[in-house]
């Protein structure tokens, strides 16, 4: 299966149709498919099992943290690439890893309780990791896109509209999420689709208490729904990060019209020489000249610095993925459990403390 693996015309719609509503039930996604509940429940889980298409759910936010997101350039000594990617990947905080062209070894966005906390994992992990000889790290300021937006969109405004839920959308609260928020989070991150009353069962909570949380923190966007398709049979097979930079007062027209693009996987705002972050998925890299003349003419505004391919996308969301981008399993976003660096930085700070030398 993993070898000769196609997507059909149904399995598309299947995807854009979970794209769409991850949680909607069956019956409701084979109505809109032309189909019985049981074919399209069989049919996501021939997807699955093959890695070609998988679900998730990903907190945004944990109780008592804002999160501060990174993005970290990593360089490898020769023959090490594979070594340290195997273990940032393994990191619970690093949200997408990618092996890439260009001036880097590997791009990592990862998620940070402070300024503090950054430091650490750069200066303590990744800096007394076995054949890591340099890191660059640079502060996401706002974040415009993710992928949990991208679609396929092969199904018409109609069918989308048909996926929603008929009840009104939960007002925004701008309530912090607490430790009942975490495991349902949790929960969610195992199956996005578990029933509310399953839900349930594993919170602890009643399922009217699961179902008036998951509202508040999707109105919150407290949390992340993703439903991820093997890029090499989405029909956008190469993914291009962009570097640019933009004047700070035409930063809002410039990423509106990055957002826009049927291309944007990613957009964010950096503190660093390279203001501007994109992630995009394009039909063939001879594409991207053509692309690069098309946002010079659309987004004169923006000026291109620096471009990667992705050559392997080691995990995205949480995933780790196949050279091809087939899922493997998950490691689930929580927070870095970081003991041993704490402790080497306790180390440094009680040096730092004691008697100057003479």
């Amino acid at each position: 299966m993993r070898e000769s693996a196609i997507l059909d015309e149904l399995d598309l719609l299947l995807v854009t149709a979970l794209q769409t509503s991850p949680r909607a039930d069956w019956q409701q996604i084979g109505r809109v498919l032309n189909v019985a509940a049981t074919t399209a429940a069989r049919r996501w889980e021939r997807l699955r099992q093959a890695g070609l298409a998988w679900l998730t759910c990903h907190p945004l936010r944990l109780p008592g943290v804002s999160p501060l997101v990174a993005l970290i350039e990593i360089d490898c000594a020769p023959g090490k690439l594979h070594s340290v990617a195997t273990h940032v990947i393994e990191d619970p905080h690093v949200v997408t890893a990618a092996h890439v062209t260009g001036n880097h070894d590997l791009v990592v966005t990862a998620a940070f309780a402070d300024h503090a906390s950054l430091a650490r994992y750069v200066g303590f992990r990744l800096g007394a990791m076995d054949g890591v000889t340099a890191t660059r790290a640079q502060i996401v300021t706002a974040l415009y896109a993710d992928g949990s937006r991208w679609r396929l969109d092969r199904l018409d405004e109609r069918h989308r509209g048909t996926l929603r839920p008929d009840r009104p959308a939960a007002a925004a609260t701008r309530t912090d999420p607490d430790v009942a928020d975490e495991a349902l989070m949790a929960a969610l991150g195992q199956d996005c689709r578990l029933a509310a009353a399953d839900l349930a069962k594993r919170t602890g909570l009643s399922a009217t208490s699961v179902r008036r949380r998951l509202a508040r923190l999707e109105a919150d966007k407290v949390i992340a729904f993703r439903c991820e398709v093997a890029r090499f049979l989405s029909g956008w097979p190469v993914a291009v990060l962009l570097w640019g930079t933009v004047a700070p007062d035409r930063a809002a027209q410039v990423t509106a019209a990055l957002v826009g693009m049927r291309e944007t996987r990613m957009c964010a705002s950096l503190a660093g020489p390279a203001n501007l972050h994109i992630s995009m998925w394009l039909r063939s890299t001879a594409d991207i000249p053509d692309f690069e003349a098309r946002l010079a003419t659309r987004i004169p505004d923006l000026t291109i610095v620096d471009r990667a391919v992705v050559l392997w996308p080691l995990k995205i969301g949480g995933h780790i993925l196949d050279p091809q981008g087939r899922h493997l399993r998950a490691v689930p976003i929580s927070r870095w459990p970081d003991a041993e660096a704490a402790e080497a930085e306790a180390a440094v700070v009680r040096h730092l403390r004691g008697p100057r030398p003479t």
